[in-house]
């Protein structure tokens, strides 16, 4: 929207003055019950209401900097970035949230199953299924939709955590899939942390098939396994617009080069 549209051009009252104090008054409610998201949710929307001179938007600007820092510390990724080195920003990036995989699978469930109910990521992913059952078989391609998928709901999850709406996935056959937001991230941390949430998410996937391999051999599930991995090591490849690129932005150069090194042993390895 315009920026003259957002306050009158002579008076310059702003347009949305009632709404504005409405948001306000969310994020004090979410506020008081500790909930970061809709606090940042309401801030966010807040923001896009507000004219670029508007002396408001640095006051709101600086709350959503605070409260999405609040959020990073919490998932530990500042800590890490910060004191940890380029290694582990690299690699025990991911590692360390091993631990939390499983706690992942029995409370982000709702939100898998979420993202199902969506029209659009159903009607697009007919066409991507059909072409992959086409060139792999039926079962090979539902493992590889399950895989993209669970990725791309990772990247989802991440972004609602900072208060951002995005959309379900939508997947382009022969290509993936994407997800959609209307508003951008706060800082280089916080699209770090959104950037990586889906390889994250996606190791789950690729260790859940590995398991189900390990325990009744079918190697159908060892290929699932492995092609998930590929996967997730592809989209950590720190170039253009991939998730390994998202996860370098805050880290110096030191620590780049090491990260670097890292996705580059993974890969021979």
């Amino acid at each position: 929207m315009a920026g003259a549209l957002l306050a009158c051009p002579s008076c310059h009252a702003l347009v949305h003055a009632d709404r504005l104090r409405q948001l306000a008054s969310e994020a004090e409610e979410a506020a008081a019950r500790e909930d970061i998201s809709a606090q940042l949710q309401a801030w966010r929307t807040a923001l896009d209401l507000l004219p670029a001179g508007a002396r408001q938007r640095q006051v709101i600007a600086a709350k959503i900097d605070g409260l999405s820092r609040e959020v990073t510390k919490g998932s530990g990724l500042g800590r890490r970035m910060g004191a940890g080195g380029g290694a582990v920003a690299g690699g025990a990036l991911i590692l360390w949230k091993l631990k939390a995989l499983l706690l992942i699978a029995v409370t982000k469930g709702k939100l898998l199953l979420l993202g199902l109910t969506k029209s659009s990521t159903l009607l697009s992913m007919l066409p991507t299924f059909g072409l992959y059952w086409a060139v792999f078989g039926w079962r090979f391609a539902a493992g590889l939709i399950a895989s993209i998928y669970v990725h791309e709901m990772g990247h989802v999850y991440a972004l609602r955590r900072y208060g951002i709406p995005a959309s379900a996935p939508m997947f382009i056959p022969g290509v993936g899939a994407v997800v959609r937001s209307r508003q951008y991230p706060a800082n280089a941390y916080e699209d770090a942390r959104i950037g990586v949430a889906g390889p994250i998410w996606g190791l789950g996937a690729a260790l859940a098939a590995l398991a189900v391999f390990a325990s009744t051999g079918g190697a159908i599930w060892g290929a699932i396994a492995r092609v998930g991995a590929w996967i997730n090591l592809f989209n950590l490849l720190p170039v253009w617009q991939l998730d390994g690129a998202r996860a370098l932005r805050p880290l110096n150069s030191l620590q780049r080069w090491a990260a670097v090194a890292v996705v580059a042993v993974t890969f021979a390895v």
